[in-house]
């Protein structure tokens, strides 16, 4: 057999290169339209109906309070619980539209960049060998050349250099009765291609041409880029504002707070501004994350220095408001009668206090910041949140069952839905009869902090 199969393909494809061109697909700029699903529908008219409901529910707790002072309850409940989620979602959507729209657009860019290159590369073999030099005849010249140590060199080039031209070649290899039907249909289909194939001036025209759509194309996926990331700037300046408004009514609200005489009323306040606060804190916490996980030491996440690891880990198990045990319940009030809890001024040690050792978005990394911020001096090594009511008395922290407001709470593992291994850890925020209110960092996910009430607070343990 003259060729075999192997290279009448390596002569197709040697034919194909010979064109010098990168076929790049080219994308239109096509603006992307996007429908109101039946599912978008329904979960707008399911939150509608349950803001709703949450606003009678808080009304109706707000009872006997003066008009323009619930109003104002009102009003910060709806902007923490409806209106900052609702923009949060929109800045998360455009921000992964900005993101989106500036890949496509350097996508393009980096098409456009290697059609510019193909030009320059064509440029320079024209400057070197001309216009008119036969690249399809080089390359199947150089595969004959490499075929010189295969069992069919001497029918191979015996072809080629009698041929005195590219179409010959072709042509004279076709000739070949040992050719079987298969090769001969391959050959003919190099034959055609070869013989259409475009000279090195056609080959510029056709990339320069190449090029400019490209151009095109790439400065339509950039103007789409900047339009998204427009947009995302736009979508988090009004979420800025809306948090800002938080911000004022909560501090309003603060100075008001002796005009409710209900005790009802006044856990019903106080929830809508811990609620409030906790936005603030998770607003912290989020800008600080990028910088906190770059320090960290993964292997060592989670642990402490008290013997035993992962210390002060919730491992995602703590409870939400949803939990069951103990009776927990979503930020329900109490309509007991409403009390501190005590002062935080007789809780805390500064023995064993030197810094927040606790990693980054624990549960115990917030117990520890946040009493400080209630000035509560707390020891660095506790340990895990289970053990802390274990751990106090080695730092001369009173440990007990009377929920104070400062007080950590130390759940045992598995307690109210707390991690099976480590327990939990949790600042009591108020105290009414059994019933607190506590905030806590990793019940709803690493760095975030929330809030819930716990009834039946005697049976938990109190680090003072």
């Amino acid at each position: 057999m003259l060729m075999k199969g192997k290279s009448v393909s390596a002569l197709v494809a040697a034919g194909t290169l010979c064109l010098g061109l990168v076929v790049v697909p080219l994308t239109p700029a096509v603006q992307s339209a996007h429908a109101i699903t039946y599912s978008d529908l329904a979960n707008a008219r399911s939150s509608k109906a349950s803001s709703a409901a949450r606003e009678a529910q808080l009304r109706e707790q707000l009872s006997g309070v003066k008009s323009d002072l619930a109003d104002q309850i009102v009003e910060l409940d709806d902007i923490t619980n409806n209106q900052i989620p609702a923009a949060q979602k929109k800045v998360t959507a455009a921000n992964e539209a900005a993101a989106a729209a500036q890949s496509e657009a350097d996508a393009a860019a980096q098409r456009l960049a290697a059609a510019r290159k193909d030009a320059e590369s064509l440029q320079k073999s024209i400057a070197q060998t001309g216009v008119d030099y036969d690249d399809a005849k080089a390359a199947v010249a150089q595969m004959a050349r490499q075929d010189m140590h295969g069992s069919d060199a001497s029918d191979v080039m015996s072809i080629v250099t009698g041929s005195t031209s590219t179409t010959e070649f072709i042509s004279s290899m076709q000739s070949k009765d040992a050719l079987s039907r298969n090769e001969s249909n391959a050959a003919n289909d190099a034959a055609s291609t070869l013989s259409t194939s475009m000279n090195r001036a056609q080959r510029l025209a056709a990339i320069e041409k190449r090029v400019a759509e490209l151009k095109a194309t790439a400065d339509s996926k950039a103007e789409s880029a900047k339009t998204a990331a427009s947009e995302a700037s736009s979508e988090r300046s009004k979420l800025d504002k809306l948090r800002q408004q938080g911000e004022e009514a909560r501090d309003r609200l603060q100075s008001q707070q002796s005009q409710i005489s209900s005790a009802v009323a006044a856990q019903a306040a106080k929830t809508v501004m811990l609620e409030s606060q906790l936005d603030s804190y998770n607003r912290q916490y989020a800008a600080q994350q990028a910088a906190a996980a770059a320090q960290v030491d993964n292997g060592r996440q989670g642990s402490t220095d008290s013997g035993s690891s992962n210390g002060g880990s919730s491992g995602g198990g703590s409870s939400n408001g949803g939990s069951s045990g103990g009776g927990s319940s979503n930020g329900g009030s109490s309509g007991g009668g409403s009390s501190s809890g005590g002062s935080s001024s007789d809780q805390g040690a500064s023995n064993g206090d030197v810094g927040n050792a606790y990693p980054w978005g624990q549960c115990t990394y917030w117990a520890y910041v946040h009493r400080h911020e209630m000035g509560i001096s707390t020891p660095s090594y506790l340990g895990n949140g289970g053990e802390w009511w274990a751990n106090a008395s080695k730092y001369g922290l009173r440990a007990d069952h009377t929920p104070q407001v400062g007080a950590a709470i130390s759940f045992l593992p598995g307690q109210l839905g707390a991690d099976g291994t480590y327990g939990h850890v949790a600042v009591v925020e108020s105290v009414s009869g059994s019933t607190i209110t506590i905030s806590e960092m990793n019940a709803k996910g690493l760095g975030v902090v929330s809030y819930r009430t716990v009834y039946n607070a005697s049976q938990y343990w109190y680090v003072h």
